[in-house]
């Protein structure tokens, strides 16, 4: 029984064993490297260290004749060994406990001897198998069927596959990294609906993705809008109407896809893209290179993912942690929302300053602002103000914030409403000083004391911009140190242009103290104005 279970293990197996050693330990003691897929791992470290078989003497005892690696759509894997000694010649097969054992008659028992699969106990195995599985467990079969001495195998012939001896019932626990289900739980209050496409069997994807809070422990199978566990056969076999019929117009329902193949993990992304939604796929399989290619942002594994899968996708996850997913998901929302800052910021900009000029030109022949103080004002908004508004920090509320959909404008109602709250609000406060407080005496003075208002409008505007929908636009304020610095320069230099020699090339002139405090106040009042709009908006 050792020999065959040792030989179904180790000679059916894809990855390798090898002895570490160390100055430390005895031979006895020492920790084998064991290496291959997390499956394979689990399996060799079963036989080497919990059954205490020998990988080395398996493998060199036996020669293989033929090896059928693991089929993702038959959920097996084959090999055909002759015994050195002997000549026997042995097929064993692994893989899916619920498969393996349909293909099983017999059962090999503790002493050696082979005892008929009766339905009774093949109903006892099946049990078993539910019970491991509802436990976590992913359950495996290991099972082989004798051949004929000098049978051969040619590359087009198959190997044998029924009325096999089951050898062997074990179970894998998988369990989840540390701050997964945390993570998960982080995407769904983003309004991600995270799923889970799985080649284990319904009873372990349904424990698991409790485990995780994929599924919760109230789902019913799909009564009212909790998730739904379907086997990928299943889900192939539906039509389109009966998918939306039984998971929901956006398929918001299914929560886990068991069993699947790659071409069921393909055919729902494709779904789910062709109704709309925006969709992200982790692989790290050659078989996933369809549904990464597929997605809208593909995710490859960096450690267990192939090289394939890694360049069909958008983004390699390095450390294969989905708790990195979610800290991608952050950072991008915060580009998002920095662009989107900075577009309100140089909207307002353009619209008071090209309004205030061509009004004043219509009205008085002249203009408050000349093209070398216009200049400034460009640098403000596209050098300095990017550079302040690109540098603001991922924020955990952005995680609370729902996904902007495919079709969502880039220029959202809240940015619209703060552009014209602050549009309306400047071009009155500079055409009151304009048409009304200066009126007939546009000299230069008068103009710099306009210009220098006007500056420090956008400067208290750009701090506006970097909270849109909320009443605290100094959160965070004093942390992000580039931020302060651009303000600080944009200061420094307005300085200069107004107070040095640089006057006579910008066309301005020096201003009294009382006027200079008189500027920073009125664009001061940029700030309570956009406080007032917000608080109107939300009545």
């Amino acid at each position: 029984l050792l020999e065959l279970v040792s030989e179904g293990l180790f000679a059916n197996a894809e990855g390798t064993v090898s002895s570490c050693s160390s100055t430390d330990k005895t031979f006895e003691e020492e920790e084998p490297v064991i290496s291959g897929k997390p499956t394979e791992q689990a399996i060799l470290r079963f036989g080497t260290v919990m059954m205490g078989m020998s990988f080395e003497c398996a493998n060199e005892n036996v020669e293989k004749i033929k090896v059928v690696p693991f089929n993702s759509t038959k959920k097996r894997a084959g090999t055909a060994v002759r015994s050195k000694a002997t000549g026997d010649v042995r097929v064993y097969w692994k893989g899916a406990s619920e498969i393996i054992l349909g293909l099983c008659d017999k059962e090999m028992l503790r002493d050696g001897s082979v005892s008929e699969l009766t339905e009774t106990r093949r109903e006892d195995l099946v049990n078993l198998i539910a019970d491991m599985a509802a436990g976590t467990l992913r359950t495996l079969c290991v099972a082989y069927t004798p051949c004929p001495v000098g049978t051969t195998f040619g590359d087009d012939d198959d190997l044998p596959d029924s009325g096999l001896t089951l050898l062997l019932l074990v179970g894998i626990k998988d369990p989840c990294r540390p701050g997964v289900p945390e993570a998960v739980l982080r995407c769904q209050r983003a309004g991600i609906v995270v799923r889970m496409v799985t080649g284990d069997n319904k009873a372990t994807a349904e424990a698991i993705a409790r485990e995780c809070h994929i599924l919760s422990d109230d789902d019913d199978g799909g009564v009212g809008s909790v998730g739904l566990a379907v086997e990928g056969e299943e889900f192939r076999e539906m039509s389109y109407a009966q998918r939306i019929a039984r998971f929901g117009p956006k398929l918001e329902r299914l929560r886990v896809l068991a069993r699947s193949s790659p071409s069921d993990k393909y055919d729902l992304v494709y779904m789910l893209r062709n109704l709309g939604e925006v969709v992200g796929v982790t692989g790290d399989g050659t078989n996933d290179a369809r549904a990464l290619k597929e997605a809208d942002i593909g995710l490859s594994m960096g450690i267990a993912g192939t090289q394939v899968a890694q360049k069909c996708s958008d983004i390699v996850v390095l450390d294969d942690n989905f708790a990195s997913i979610s800290t991608i998901v952050r950072w991008g929302r915060s580009v998002y929302s920095n662009i989107q800052n900075f577009v309100q910021f140089q909207l307002t900009v353009n619209i008071v300053a090209l309004t205030l000029n061509f009004v004043a030109a219509v009205a008085s022949g002249e203009i408050p602002l000349n093209a070398v103080q216009l200049l400034w004002v460009n640098l403000i908004m596209d050098t300095l103000g990017a550079l302040a508004l690109a540098t603001e920090p991922p924020r955990e509320e952005l995680m609370h914030r729902k996904p902007y959909g495919r079709t969502a404008p880039l220029i959202s109602d809240v940015m619209w409403r703060n552009i014209s709250v602050q549009a309306i609000f400047q071009l009155a406060v500079l055409g009151f000083m304009y048409f009304v407080l200066f009126e007939g005496d546009h000299d230069e003075h008068t103009n710099t004391f306009i210009f220098n208002t006007f500056v420090f409008m956008q400067v208290f505007n750009e701090i506006n911009a970097r909270r849109p929908d909320s009443l605290n636009v100094f959160d965070g304020f004093w942390k992000n140190r580039y931020f302060v610095s651009v303000l600080l320069v944009t200061v420094l230099f307005q300085i200069l242009l107004v107070e040095s020699t640089f006057g006579t090339v910008v066309g301005t002139t020096s201003l009294t103290t009382k006027e200079w405090l008189t500027s920073v106040a009125v664009g001061a009042l940029a700030l309570p104005v956009a406080a007032l709009g917000k608080l109107a908006w939300r009545l």
